[in-house]
């Protein structure tokens, strides 16, 4: 089944099955979220997180596996949790039979929670049975194993249908509610029970926007976190999303699909760090007037390239960590344009190098210099285009020096002469500025 096919079939059962005037059990007001546009009123279904969620936790991990381990079939536990989604195809071939043996329909199991309890030999190694508690009224089920025994089934992908995993959707609660996270997939979906669907795929959802997570609940056996956001203007939209894979019946060839891959949370969004403007690395740079140090390319509100010249002025609006990447995202603006851009900068584990050299890396010192060229003292205009072109001469003033070859490597005396000493990384550039020490002005470039 495709991963339209799998939505289409998961959308248009929920559309018709769970839009009606039904009173919604406790479950479902807990896991059935939707998304809320501005001009609309929020539902029932619609609410925020529970208790769990008061317990988000402040340290950063690297890492999901901690938040969302994989447990495959073999290694259940009881006491699992998982909601009754039915795919289409389910509503005609039935997953659960009572204790009786009875085969039970689907649409009558609807969004009712299936506590896991364990699996037992029921017919001397084949045709085990996989056993459930119905969490809302206590009724016992049985999924039963197809043609091998509970420990070859086990081990394949293909788990138990119709089980969306509940625990995962808990553990996303207390974790990204109301948290910041950063787009990057190129598609997500509004709910929208009048079409057939029950939903409608957006595109237009800039890259790199930063939205708050405002609703997490349950989607799909396959994907079965529902996390809807909410951007800078209020607009809701929502991906399904696996974290763990656990019970998603999906091969990871599958997953790696470019139809599949945005559906893992990696491929959807990005975390970023609440607090990082009050970090210690970005306090120099954060909300600070700076300029370019070096010709440079930088992404408008569109994701086009803009090539920038040296000793552009810029302020830095804010500075962004991303989780698992040393690089943070540093938007800026044009005070003379007005637009704003983006770039993802290294804020540390990166030596510096000097500004001449012909590779720069991202380093935030080697391509940014604070404050304002043009309004430096003793840098003056007649001089930018030299500065801007790397060019030191006679007469220069020490700021003139800053600015068209940035912070020295080191500094010294010649005499009664101060020096300034520019060397790259790989030694084979090596420049030495002289100053007169009582006026500071430039007196000799020797290389």
């Amino acid at each position: 089944m495709t991963h339209r096919q799998l939505l289409l079939a998961a959308f248009s059962f929920l559309a018709i099955a769970s839009y009606g005037q039904k009173v919604l059990s406790e479950n479902e007001r807990k896991y059935l979220v939707y998304t809320v546009q501005p001009d609309d009123k929020p539902s029932a279904a619609a609410g925020t997180a529970d208790s769990l969620d008061a317990e988000k936790p402040q340290e950063k991990v690297d890492s999901m596996t901690i938040w969302f381990p994989n447990y495959s079939l073999c290694d259940w536990k009881r006491g699992m949790r998982f909601m009754v989604i039915p795919d289409k195809k389910d509503l005609v071939i039935k997953t659960f039979a009572d204790p009786r043996g009875i085969m039970v329909s689907s649409a009558s199991l609807l969004h009712k929670v299936m506590i896991y309890d364990g699996h037992d030999d029921a017919n001397g190694g084949l045709h085990e049975h996989v056993n459930f508690i119905c969490e809302e009224t206590g009724d016992r089920y049985y999924y039963e194993v197809p043609t091998q025994s509970f420990d070859d089934y086990c081990y394949q992908k293909f788990g138990i249908p119709t089980l969306a995993y509940l625990d995962e959707v808990d553990s996303a609660r207390v974790h990204l509610m109301g948290r910041k996270l950063i787009t990057v997939a190129d598609r997500y979906y509004v709910d929208n029970p009048s079409t057939t669907e029950g939903y409608t795929e957006i595109r237009d959802v800039p890259r790199d926007a930063e939205v708050e997570v405002v609703a997490v609940g349950v989607g799909t056996r396959s994907f079965p976190v529902k996390i809807v956001v909410k951007d800078e203007k209020g607009r809701q939209f929502f991906q399904y999303v696996t974290f763990s894979k656990t019970n998603s019946g999906l091969r990871d060839i599958e997953m790696e699909n470019s139809d599949m891959i945005f559906h893992t949370f990696k491929n959807s969004f990005l975390m970023c760090d609440d607090n990082i403007s009050v970090h210690p690395l970005y306090q120099k740079y954060s909300g600070k007037d700076v300029y370019t140090l070096v010709n440079m390319t930088l992404k408008d509100a569109d994701s086009t390239n803009v090539r920038i010249p040296r000793l552009t002025p810029m302020k830095i609006l804010k500075i962004r960590s991303q989780m698992g990447s040393d690089y943070a995202k540093v938007t800026l603006s044009d005070p003379k344009s007005g637009k704003t851009f983006t770039k993802e900068v290294l804020f540390k584990n990166r030596n510096r190098i000097g500004i001449n050299d012909s590779e720069h890396d991202m380093y935030v010192d080697n391509i940014f210099g604070l404050g304002n060229p043009h309004k430096m003292k003793g840098v003056r205009e007649a001089n930018i285009t030299d500065l801007r072109n790397g060019v030191v001469r006679t007469g220069f003033t020490a700021n003139e020096v800053l600015v068209a070859m940035g912070e020295p490597t080191s500094k010294g005396k010649a005499g009664a002469n101060t020096v300034w000493i520019y060397r790259s990384q790989s030694g084979s550039f090596d420049k030495k500025v002289i100053f007169n020490a009582k006026t500071m002005r430039v007196v000799k470039v020797a290389q």
